[in-house]
């Protein structure tokens, strides 16, 4: 006798199974056999045939999946776009502050009283032209005014200043990599997490860079942490690798803005200068690029044993840049760098 309690059949084959089921015992085969040659349940079977004798065999037809009978209009699409795109899923009553497809299904029932599937939703998100991508985090202390007057007032008056004196701008950073940084992907079998070796050892390497908009770039190491001594000798560094007068754009860490720091400026007799952005803006800074290519696009990948191993991808990522000034040409395409550029 077979099993009462069949697998569950995939909804987009079950009208062919219960096709199939029912022509079979149409034409002799027992409700067993076809229990378990099809591996469906008798009580399921009996269903069927009780459905088809009532109500005919229409009523035994598969409906769409729940979630997809109701469409969205194009306004509610167009609603849909605007709030996730607009606004932090924080102002519209939620805990996260990033998007997921059970949070928007959860504000489309909110808003229009539809449910639609994870699965849906992100089939929704598609023809609304997004993808999932990795955020930007912009410091709530930062002071939108402030960042509104530098792109249309401090920055541009810095460029007349340096179109007069004759100077270039560069726009400068600092950042540490460590040992165990990793990023990317590789290809695995299915189920298996790959190994890849690297070491437990936290070893860092800290790194200055500066950048202009015709794909200059200077780069050092430095040892230590960032204090006026280590970045005054990032600055003579700079000043030894490229020519003529220097504009410098950098944030307003402790270093930058020290009398120790501001003493060896004055003494530069006006070959750098020294301006700050506005407080917690790292994205008006186009050097932030340079430690997004070197960290996660090349070093994040090698997984470096030993600081040599660490510094040496970092050289081969600068080396690169350098041979392919293009790649940092295109940094300033960002769109909050457009500034730089108009």
């Amino acid at each position: 006798m077979a099993k009462d309690a069949g697998k569950r059949i995939p909804r987009r084959s079950l009208q062919d199974t219960r096709v199939l089921i029912l022509s079979a015992i149409d034409r002799g085969m027992t409700v067993d056999d076809a229990a378990a040659v099809f591996e469906v349940g008798r009580s399921t079977i009996f269903g069927w045939l009780k459905v088809r004798r009532e109500s005919g065999l229409a009523a035994l037809e598969v409906k769409r999946a729940p979630g997809r009978e109701r469409q969205l209009t194009d306004r509610q699409m167009a609603q849909l776009r605007g709030w996730i795109v607009g606004q932090d899923p924080r102002q519209l009553q939620f805990e996260f502050a990033l998007w997921t497809r059970e949070m928007v299904g959860e504000l489309i029932q909110r808003k229009f009283g539809v449910k639609f599937t994870p699965q849906w939703v992100g089939e929704l998100l598609k023809r609304l032209g997004l993808s999932p991508q990795r955020p930007l985090v912009r410091a709530y202390e930062q002071d939108p005014e402030k960042v509104a007057r530098w792109k249309a007032v401090e920055y541009p008056k810095i460029r007349a200043k340096a179109i007069s004196a004759g100077a270039s701008i560069f726009f400068a950073d600092e950042a540490g990599v460590r040992t165990d940084h990793h990023s990317g992907t590789t290809w695995a079998p299915i189920g298996n997490t790959p190994i890849v070796i690297g070491t437990g050892s936290r070893l860092s390497v800290n790194m200055f860079s500066a950048i202009n908009t015709r794909g200059k770039l200077h780069f050092s190491f430095f040892d230590g942490n960032l204090d006026s001594k280590a970045f005054i000798e990032c600055l003579k560094k700079l000043l030894a690798d490229i020519e003529g007068k220097i504009f410098l754009i950098i944030d307003g860490a402790p270093a930058h803005r020290s009398a120790e720091t501001a003493k060896f400026v004055k003494s530069t007799k006006g070959r750098l200068k020294l301006f700050l952005l506005p407080g917690y803006s790292p994205h008006l800074n186009p050097d932030e690029w340079v430690w997004k290519n070197i960290k996660n696009d090349h070093v994040g990948r090698i997984a470096a044993r030993t600081k040599d191993e660490l510094k040496e991808g970092i050289e081969k990522a600068v080396a690169r840049m350098k041979e392919a000034p293009g790649i940092v040409r295109n940094f300033f395409l960002d769109r909050d760098l457009f500034y730089i550029t108009t």
